[in-house]
């Protein structure tokens, strides 16, 4: 307080912030009234780009530690959801862009070239940071990412990946799941029971259903035959490897089976946040997935089929990175391997003691103690 009262233009530092908006049609002596609005627009997403950053590594240092407290699941939970919203907002900043005709984009477009959006390196750090299998990375016509960018930002982002991302620390939190197997008892084992028995019912009903003609009931059969091998993955360390191995699944089938449990047995209180964690990372890989998708739109609505300034087919590429560049696949497709509530195995005393409040199992809640 003894420093004197804070103004808040000089705060925010506004006469840096507003000093900012450089239009090169002006300094070019051919002035196009929207290219302020463009500046301004990707200027805006670089800031939040700087929150999501912000947020990311608090999130990565809770699960950079060897052992993870329950008790900051839930700022996880609150870093996670705000990165969610702010993608809400990106996607609404579209909107404003799209105010601006193709026309109005043709005034200047021509003086932005070779920049691109591809060189925003917020946003490859943010990529790098969650974890993007640089195996999936698509390169840029048919060069590395990280030849789009100067010598300083290329180590910076070459050093991001020597890092453990937030999907190779969640995957090891995921690990050392301790419900997995507690004395006896096996969810996996456990868990398998209760699937044959689906699948058998799944399998009877095909061969008796009376509306299919026998060739659809073979093609019904060949797809039940497929399905129930997928299940049989999760049981058969070989089987899962293979699945990796063809790119169809990336997390360790220990990670998996236990983000199967967390899903399966969420109502319990020691899931509860851990459930909400995997939630919100899925929500935030699907809120990238649909920025990149409304980007892909807007693109196409303003140069057609023209190459992009930075030289890529444009929509082409931001369509096929929405698909590529996911990181969270795997948590998606747990929703394969669910069944319903009223079917799951019930929990043995002694494990669903432990997950539960201890003052419900003191009042007389079940499993009494």
């Amino acid at each position: 307080m003894s420093e004197g009262p804070v103004y808040y233009h000089e705060y925010l530092q506004l006469d840096r912030l507003l000093d900012a908006q450089r239009p090169l049609s002006v300094e070019r002596g051919r002035p196009a009234h929207d290219e302020l609005l463009f500046i301004i627009v990707h200027q805006a997403y670089e800031l939040w780009f700087r929150q999501i950053l912000h947020e990311l590594e608090s999130v990565l240092a809770v699960f950079a530690q060897p052992t993870v407290p329950e008790r900051s699941m839930g700022r996880v939970v609150a870093h996670l959801e705000r990165i969610h919203a702010i993608q809400r907002i990106m996607l609404d900043h579209l909107d404003v862009l799209e105010t601006m005709t193709p026309l109005d984009f043709l005034e200047f477009r021509d003086l932005l070239v070779p920049a691109s959006g591809f060189q925003s390196l917020q946003f490859r750090l943010i990529e790098n940071l969650l974890g993007l299998d640089p195996e999936r990375r698509l390169p840029i016509n048919d060069a590395p990412y990280l030849t789009r960018f100067s010598d300083d930002h290329r180590a910076l982002l070459e050093a991001s990946q020597r890092r453990p991302s937030l999907f190779d620390l969640v995957e090891a939190w995921l690990e050392r799941t301790p419900f997995l197997e507690v004395g006896e008892y096996a969810f996996w084992a456990s868990y398998r029971g209760t699937v044959d028995a689906v699948l058998a019912a799944d399998r009877a009903l095909i061969e008796a259903n009376p509306n299919l003609t026998e060739e659809g009931r073979k093609e019904q059969l060949v797809r039940f035959d497929a399905t129930a091998a997928t299940y049989a993955s999760l049981f058969d360390d070989d089987a899962y490897a293979e699945l990796q191995a063809q790119g169809e699944r990336r997390m360790s089938r220990t990670a998996f089976l236990a983000a199967l449990l967390i899903n399966l047995y969420r109502d319990e209180p020691i899931l509860q946040l851990p459930f909400r964690v995997l939630q919100s990372l899925m929500d935030v890989d699907e809120g990238f997935t649909a920025w990149r998708d409304r980007h892909a739109l807007m693109v196409i609505r303003m140069i057609g089929a023209k190459i992009g300034t930075g030289g890529t087919s444009g929509h082409d590429y931001l369509k096929d990175t929405a698909r590529a560049h996911r990181v969270w696949a795997d948590l998606f497709d747990l929703a394969t391997y669910y069944v319903p509530r009223s079917l799951l195995p019930e929990l043995p005393a002694s494990v669903a003691r432990v997950m539960r409040f201890h003052l419900d199992v003191a009042a007389g809640g079940d499993p009494t103690p």
